[in-house]
Formats: C-alpha cells, structure tokens, sequence
C-alpha cells in the first residue's frame, strides 16, 4: 500500500489514526454523558443535542485560525504538536464532573483542533505536490483517510469497556493517552518531512494578521455576543424568543459572519489566474454544507436511535463473548403500567406522592410485548456508543475497493474529475436517508426496536458517499488553492464543515418535536437531494477551472 507513496504517509496515517481514536471516543460518548443523569448532567434530548451541535461547529471553526498561524509563523510541525496536546488533555479533563471544567475542555479541544486538523492534512497534500506522487494525491488522501476510520472504529470498544468497567471519567482518560500516542508517532517520523513542514510566511499581496484580528476575528466575537443577547419575536412555539432555536445557535451563526465575509473577499482581491480557483472552492464549500449537516447526525440523532430505538438484547453465545469483555450491562425490567418517563427519569405515584427514580433503564419502552422480559428479570445489552464504529467498518471495508476501483477507471483514462465524485457522493447520500425512513416504518414509528442492521444499512450506502465526497474535499483544496494560502483554503473546508456540523445540531434537536420520525429523516432527504442538484448544476464550470489547472 505505501510502495508508491512518500515514507512520511505511514507517519501520518498512524498520526491520524490514533488522533481520531480519541476524538471519536470521546464524541462517540458525549451526548450519553450529557444525558446520564447519575453520573453526568442530566441534560435532555433538546439540550444535549445543542451543546453537540456547537462543541463539533467549533472544533471545525478554528481551523480558520489554525491553519493561517501555521502557514505564516509557526510552521506545520509546530502547530499540530501543539494542537495535539492541547486536545489530549482536553479530553482528559472532560471527566471531571462538572460543567465549568467541562466547558474549558471543550474549549481546550476546540483550540487544538484548529492548529491539528487543517495542518497534518496540508503536509500531507505538501507531499503530493511533488511530480512523482502527482497522481497518487486521490489515493493517498483516501489511505490517509481510512487511518481517520480505523482510529475512529477501534476507539468504541475501548470507551465501551472502560465506561463499563470505570465509568465515564476512564474513558474519557483513554481518549486523551490515544491523543498522545498520536503526537508520539508524528514526532517520530521527524526525519521523513524534510523542507515540507516549514512555514511559508507572509506573501506578497497577503492581508496581515493584525487586520485580520481587527476586521475578522474581533468582529466574529462581537457579532458572537450580538448574536447570544439579540432576541426575536417571542410565541408560543418560541417562548424565548431564540432566531435560530437557542442562545448557542444564535451566536454560532452571527460569528461566522466576518468569517464568511473574509473568504468572500478573498476572490474579490484574488490575481486574475486565482479567481476561478478560489470561487471553484467556495462553490464546492457551500454545497457541502449540507452533507455535513446530515452526516454528523452520527453522534447525535442516530446515536440516540441506537441507544433507544435498536434492539440491542444479546443472549447465549454472543451474552457471554460480550459479557466476558465487559461489552455489555445488565438492566432490570420493573413492570409499572401507570410509570410516566421524563428523559432519563422514571415517574410514578407511590401512596399518592410522585417519586422520580434515577437512571431507570429506558431501554424496555419500546421492547416488543412477546420479547418483554418478566418482572426482577436481568437481560445483557451491549453498549449503545458501539453503533459508532459501524461508520468507520465501512470506510476499512470500502476504501480499498474505492481505491482498486478509480485506479482501474485511471488506467483506461475514464476516471471522473474531483468534482464530479463529489457530486455522485452527495447523490448517494440522499439515498442513505431513505434506509432510516424504512427502518421508521418496521418499528412502527418508534413503537418497537429494530434491528441494528437497519443502522448498517444505512452506514453502508452513506459511507460509499462519504469516500466520494470527504477525501475528495481534501484532496481538492489541496490541488486548486493558490500555494501561499493553501492551509487557510483548508481551514474554509473545516469552516464549512463547521457550518454543517452546527446545522446538524439543530436538526437533531428537533428529533422530540416529530410525532411522525420519518418525517424528520425526509428533511434530511430533502436538503441532500437540493445539495445534490446545486452540485451537478455546478459541474461543468467546475470541471473546466480543473482543466485550466491542468489536474483531474
């Protein structure tokens, strides 16, 4: 797999992997931590799917930053060594009960993130930028990028287990020593990175960075805290009078004003032979706004389905397998017929006075009366965040016949543009979507449990649009942006994604506000199939700037 490619991909590849496997540890029990109301905060459906929205929207947002510091000061070694450590003891510090510290290490994460992600994936394209390894950029973003997915498949099991076996505080731990192996093994492969890593410093014709503290980053905040005081018309649907749903979502949006504004401005003040570049990526980012916003529902909306609405009983054989490596917990049926549930609470009249029980298990709601265990009867479940490696077992899975099969295409000159993949990638998808509004109607619209296959399923088709679209998008950047600004055209991909990522937030927050849940995943189907038509309408200027650059 490496024969053909630079000796420092191994490097960033492992680098990658295990900066995933903490990251999505971590994501991957965040909003069950959230709404654990024994050990953690009690946070409802609504609320922990917000505070979801905006952590992932910032952990996007700052590559902007992270990306600009490392093209003109600090250099790409520097900034993800950093990066990487503060995310490491981020991660660490999220296991500490209580929300003050919860709220600096989300910001610990947010910062590190900005000067990691954009820069170790800028080195890796500084390499393909030699003639040698032209051809090969695809291919080694989509290795690079199954490093991502065996990180971020492997992590479940361990936070699984040790949130079993600890709590949520160890596995949080487990997340943050996965982050410095990663920085460990980057550090290692020093040697491979020769020139590459250096900075490019200030060019000719560049904004500097007072300006753009003073007409970009100072005006992002104020436009922040203008968006968190302002308020709307209040009514009975929007009782706080929130624009956009909630103070976090509200301030989110009016921050990423400036921001937007100055990649805007970016095109206008471009050299003649930079615009079509420029704009080409600025299309491709508004489009793929939209992708993101369905596909990080990973970690909210389709983790509360795996958590609730998945049947997720094991018995004989697999009981045991699992039992023995801690995969798994015990929960107690208690038959109450008059028993009302508030979140994670369980609500009943005892002699006449209302008694709440804690942590009662929500999962036999919704269990099918023939499976219904008796009462004082134990049944083993596996543990709810393990849905989340479905994803990544699909991008291990599918990246090699991904790979095998635009290398065939390349070798009889038919492999499509960038563009046009990531155009079919957000076409398949749409398609994905309509495996939730089955999976809706077999369990009688959340009335019963379903299998975990339905998830599988779905995974499995968005995962093909994911190696189209996600690798695809890096690998772009890296081939139209203009050399002196390259990590800074990365850091707008992130802001996009950042952008999605908080529209993700607030689409799973409206998950309770569907009576019908088909109808919410048609929502979803809706805004990819637009994205979609956006795309291909897009598509032959698109393919026209590649050509005119000289690249596919």
């Amino acid at each position: 797999m490496w024969k053909n490619h630079p000796k420092a991909l191994p490097f960033l590849f492992l680098s990658e992997m295990w900066e995933r496997f903490g990251y999505y540890l971590m994501i991957g029990i965040f909003t069950l931590y959230l709404k654990d109301v024994e050990t953690g905060f009690a946070m409802t459906e609504k609320e922990a799917s917000d505070l979801y929205g905006t952590f992932i929207a910032l952990v996007f947002l700052t590559p902007f930053i992270g990306g600009l510091v490392a093209d003109r000061y600090w250099g790409y070694k520097k900034s993800i060594i950093i990066g990487g450590l503060l995310m490491g003891v981020g991660y660490m510090m999220m296991g500490i009960h209580d929300k003050s510290i919860l709220y600096v290490a989300m910001t610990l994460v947010i910062v590190g993130n900005g000067f990691f992600k954009p820069n170790i994936s800028t080195l890796l394209g500084n390499f393909y930028s030699e003639e040698k390894y032209k051809d090969q950029k695809d291919e080694g973003y989509n290795i690079f990028y199954m490093g991502i997915n065996v990180g971020a498949f492997i992590c479940n099991f361990f936070g699984a287990v040790f949130e079993n076996l600890f709590g949520w505080t160890a596995a949080f731990m487990v997340a943050g020593v996965g982050m410095f192996i990663g920085v460990l093994v980057f550090v290692l492969g020093t040697k491979h990175y020769g020139d590459k890593t250096d900075k490019k410093g200030t060019q000719p014709g560049d904004m500097p960075f007072s300006k753009i503290v003073l007409f970009i980053l100072l005006p992002s905040v104020v436009f922040g805290i203008i968006g968190w005081l302002i308020k709307g018309v209040a009514s009975d649907a929007n009782p706080e009078a929130f624009i956009f749903g909630s103070d976090s979502t509200d301030a989110f949006i009016f921050a990423c004003i400036p921001v937007v504004l100055f990649y805007s401005s970016l095109y206008f003040r471009a050299k003649d032979d930079e615009k079509r570049p420029i704009g080409a990526l600025l299309a491709i980012f508004a489009v793929v706004i939209l992708f993101w916003a369905v596909f990080k529902l990973n970690g909210s909306a389709l983790n509360n389905w795996g958590d609730k609405y998945t049947d997720r009983e094991v018995s004989g054989l697999a009981k045991d397998v699992t039992d023995n490596i801690k995969l798994t917990k015990e929960l107690e049926y208690k038959k109450d017929s008059v028993a009302v549930y508030d979140n994670a609470f369980r609500i009943q009249k005892v002699n006449g006075e209302v008694v709440k029980e804690v942590n009662y298990p929500l999962y036999f709601r919704n269990v099918a009366p023939e499976k219904m265990p008796k009462e004082g009867e134990k049944i083993s479940v596996w543990a709810s965040n393990l849905t989340q490696s479905i994803n990544p077992f699909w991008v291990i899975v599918l990246t090699p016949l991904v790979v095998a099969f635009f290398t065939f295409l390349r070798s009889r000159k038919k492999e499509p543009s960038t563009p046009t993949k990531i155009a079919f990638g957000l076409l398949i998808s749409a398609l994905s979507v309509l495996v939730m509004v089955l999976a809706v109607k077999a369990g009688s619209n959340g009335s019963e449990k379903v299998s975990v296959l339905w998830l599988f399923a779905n995974y499995g088709v968005i995962t093909i649009g994911e190696l189209l679209l996600s690798p695809m998008g890096l690998s772009v950047v890296s081939k139209l942006s203009p050399v002196n600004i390259t990590s800074l055209m990365m850091g707008g991909w992130f802001l996009a994604t950042s952008i999605g990522n908080k529209m993700s937030g607030v689409l799973a927050s409206m998950w309770d506000s569907y009576d019908n849940k088909a109808d919410f995943f048609w929502v979803n189907f809706g805004l990819l199939l637009f994205a979609t038509f956006l795309m291909f309408a897009l598509l032959k200027k698109l393919n026209a700037v590649m050509r005119e650059k000289g690249i596919n």
